[in-house]
């Protein structure tokens, strides 16, 4: 992400949105990540890294590490990116280099939308330290009393930021220019304590722990998670922000009340706290400095047939989104609400926006008279209290609403839907790698499958009889689930190449996760290549696999593309003596989802769609411009640039359109 906001070939509003990226990214890092050393460290944990090294010796290496990130992210921004975005009339200005009007603008805003909402809090002896919100931005001013009277002048003063309820960017009048919100806290300080004068104010941001303390053997497992993420809010500080320049006995005194080590400090210049640069880039409506917008094409199996399924009965249907419209998959769910020859949805939902018109589709579904079963995962991080709201509306609507398998997250991505026709029940299924979550499905790219094929139907019924029931599923026909036989069955795939291989037979493994991390996955792939088997991954993110060491890896490769679309589908190709196999799943090659979760993978079986996903990934894997090589090292490069430029995204994008029968691209 760090690499794209410095990338000049980037536009400028793009290399802000990626700053912001960076550091709602690191926020997460620290409320999981970085607050589990933490964990470690209190319950005395001795070894904890794959060296034998221990949480303290990990925590140490990893502040410095952040620490020189997080100095480069603020010399890009502050060297490159605000001189440039000044340069095109684009400026975040001090209220003291504010003009007349712009001045009295900023003073009737502070008075009618600022101050009804800030509550400044002194620290003394009767006015003990304030709680600090995770991630909220408050401002420390230090005072010093002009003169005498009946109330004392506090000597320390704390003032959350009414964020996000009040935009930190304040946009005043002469063209792009904006204020952000800490200034003019500082600014207009004084108003609320005349008889001082203000010594030092500066901004301050504490990270805490994120984790939720949730115990599967709760009576009530939505009450448990509601009070957990209450508790959430108060969980221990792991980091404090702060602008350069903050006293260093203030430091101390926060320090002091927040429990934190030096470690776990990080000044910051300019301004601290860069997760909301995203409000400036959605602020500003300069098209020129993003990227041309890009509306997923249209799909003809759909469009031109009477209705979704008849489009699903004439035959298997791959979505790759959000080259192609997410718009299909809530159509798909909204018609199956409405059609009185429906008599039943199941679904699983993991992460869900705050307006989902597909949790509205469910409650119309139950409020018309369907049997809806709908399984709501509550445990997904940071998506919790979304889903909450939205399995307490299913369940009033009259949907049955269940919240998985004790001991283990549902990560899978099905739905079924049961119709009355004129020759008997069919099903219908949609299987994805991604959420079902309209917000994220126009950034994030996924594939779903949709298919009333009676193999796939059995599955996901047996699947979700085991999500309500615990009804143990026996004799899959097609779909494999975690953790019941879903990493020895990948296992088994490798090791069939490796037959394949030493036969002489084609032999090839290729696949595309967000992480790949498994102990057992990843010995398997290093004996994939000892036995001569091509190994090519794209990772997006966390990747244990070494690649291209002698004697350990060299026949495997690993890839990563970062652009504007976070690459999120799990498919995996093996090449299986030239009778190819394309899974998609929606887990990652990691322990936590293969032994941990409740996840599915499922085979593309139509020719047709398998050329699809097999364009896809050699579109991918040769990408020259946003693709990096992961080097043995564990360091990352760019790739070389022979010949044209591949830009994979940009190419799915004018594929998606040429197949929806548009020569002209939209975007």
């Amino acid at each position: 992400m760090l690499q794209e906001a410095r990338d000049r070939s980037v536009p400028l509003l793009e290399r802000v949105k990626f700053i912001s990226i960076f550091s709602s990214n690191l926020d997460e890092f620290f409320m999981v990540r970085y607050a589990g050393l933490w964990r470690a460290i209190d319950a005395g944990v001795q070894h904890y890294g794959p060296g034998g090294e221990s949480p303290r010796e990990i925590l140490a290496v990893v502040s410095k590490r952040v620490q020189e990130l997080v100095a480069l992210q603020h010399h890009v921004l502050i060297t490159e990116i605000l001189p440039a975005l000044s340069r095109v009339g684009i400026h975040i200005r001090k209220p003291a280099d504010l003009d007349f009007e712009q001045l009295r603008f900023l003073e009737d805003y502070f008075e009618r939308t600022l101050l009804p909402v800030l509550t400044p809090m002194a620290v003394d002896p009767s006015h003990p330290f304030p709680h600090l919100g995770n991630r909220a931005l408050c401002v420390i001013a230090e005072l010093g009393a002009l003169e005498e009277g009946p109330i004392p002048a506090p000597q320390h003063v704390v003032v959350p930021l009414p964020l996000p309820l009040v935009a930190r960017f304040i946009r005043v009048p002469g063209g792009w220019t904006f204020v952000i919100q800490e200034d003019i806290v500082r600014w207009f300080l004084p108003r609320f304590f005349p008889q001082c004068r203000v010594q030092s104010c500066h901004a301050i941001r504490v990270t805490r722990d994120g984790e939720l303390d949730i115990q599967d053997d709760a009576d009530n497992l939505l009450s448990h998670v509601e009070e957990a993420v209450r508790k959430r809010r108060k969980g221990q500080a792991v980091r404090l922000q702060h602008e350069v320049g903050l006293p260093p006995h203030l430091l101390e005194v926060l320090r002091e009340e927040l429990r934190l080590d030096p470690e776990d400090i990080f000044p910051a210049s300019g301004f601290t706290a860069l997760t909301d640069m995203i409000q400036l880039y959605n602020q500003i409506d300069l098209p020129a400095l993003k990227d041309p917008v890009f509306h997923g094409a249209s799909v003809p199996a759909f469009d031109e047939a009477a209705d979704c399924f008849a489009a699903v009965r004439a035959g298997d249907i791959l979505l790759h989104h959000p080259y192609q419209d997410f718009g299909y998959v809530t159509r798909f769910i909204r018609a199956a609400a409405e059609d009185p020859a429906v008599l039943a949805i199941k679904m699983t939902l993991y992460r869900t926006s705050g307006d989902s018109a597909i949790a509205k589709a469910l409650q119309t579904a139950a409020r018309n008279g369907k049997q809806v079963a709908v399984l709501v995962e509550l445990r997904a991080r940071f998506n919790e209290e979304s889903n909450i709201a939205w399995a307490r509306r299913l369940e009033s609507a009259g949907a049955h609403v269940v919240y998985g398998i004790v001991g283990y997250k549902t990560h899978c991505k099905a739905a079924l839907v049961v119709r009355q026709e004129a020759d008997g029940l069919r099903r219908y299924c949609h299987l994805a790698t991604g959420n079902y979550n309209d917000a994220t499905a126009r950034f994030y790219t996924d594939f779903g499958l949709f298919t009333c094929q009676e193999d796939f139907g059995e599955d996901l019924g047996k699947l979700f009889n085991l999500l309500t029931g615990y009804a143990r599923p026996e004799n899959l026909n097609q779909i494999l689930i975690a953790p019941i036989g879903m990493k020895e069955r990948f296992i088994e795939k490798i090791r069939r190449e490796m037959d394949h291989a030493r036969a002489g037979r084609p032999a090839h493994i290729r696949l595309k996760v967000n992480a790949l991390t498994d102990p057992d996955v990843i010995a398997e792939l290093y004996a994939a290549n000892a036995a001569g088997v091509p190994v090519e991954a794209i990772v997006r993110g966390i990747c244990a696999l070494k690649p291209a060491m002698s004697g350990l890896s060299e026949h495997i490769r690993v890839y990563s593309i970062i652009d504007r679309f976070l690459e999120h589908a799990r498919i995996f190709c093996f090449e299986n003596g030239g009778d190819r196999e394309y899974w998609l799943s929606s887990a990652d090659w990691m322990s936590r989802n293969l032994n941990d979760r409740i996840e599915v993978a499922f085979p593309v079986l139509d020719p047709v769609l398998q050329a699809q996903i097999e364009e896809a990934m050699q579109i991918q894997l040769a990408d020259t411009v946003k693709a990096r090589v992961l080097l043995p090292d564990s360091s990352s490069v760019r790739k070389v640039v022979r010949g044209e430029p591949v830009r994979a995204q940009e190419r799915l994008m004018r594929l998606a359109m040429l197949r929806a029968g548009k020569q002209k691209t939209e975007f």
